[in-house]
């Protein structure tokens, strides 16, 4: 699969550290695109912070099923996969961390309507979002800087995601 984008801290304006054997978590997420060519957005409205639906990869799970599992959980959607974009990597060295996620673009099959959103989601104040991709990306690169630390995860963290989401969006419509 084609990079993305590497992000480590020097990319949100930190200082770059030495790395030993970080902890790796893969991950899965993407694009998930209902008919009308609306994307979903998850925004976590406690935070500021927009980001693409997806998260980590559980066991043995393969990248798509975890894909498809997180859609469900953060969208309400069953997925199916039309395309994967690439991997992104992210190296949080101050946490001595890798990240690698495997990136796809999914249409909706079906729209449950229903959120299986965590407790930490739900007092972050998790909603889904249906915009345009100019319009997610707006969202998403605006948010950048003015995000809020929450009692989970400081900002350090959420930049990542946010940068990484943006990296992944202008893929996805340079490619349109």
């Amino acid at each position: 699969m084609e990079l993305i984008c590497k992000i480590t801290d020097s990319d949100i304006g930190e200082e770059l550290l030495k790395m030993e054997n970080p902890r790796l978590r893969l991950a899965a997420r993407g694009i998930v695109m209902r008919e009308d060519g609306k994307i979903a957005v998850f925004n976590k409205s406690n935070k500021n912070e927009y980001k693409l639906p997806g998260g980590g990869i559980e066991g043995e799970e393969k990248p798509e099923i975890a894909f498809k599992r997180e859609a469900m959980e953060e969208t309400g959607c069953e997925v199916e996969i039309i395309k994967e974009i690439g991997i992104t990597e992210e190296y949080k060295s101050l946490n001595n961390f890798k990240q690698i996620s495997y990136v796809y673009v999914a249409k909706v099959i079906k729209d449950t309507k229903q959120l299986h959103v965590t407790e930490k989601e739900k007092d972050e104040g998790a909603k889904l979002l249906w915009e345009t991709p100019q319009k997610a990306l707006e969202l998403i690169t605006e948010c950048y800087n003015n995000l809020i630390a929450s009692k989970y995860e400081s900002v350090y963290s959420t930049k990542f995601i946010v940068l990484r989401d943006r990296k992944i969006l202008e893929k996805y419509i340079n490619e349109m």
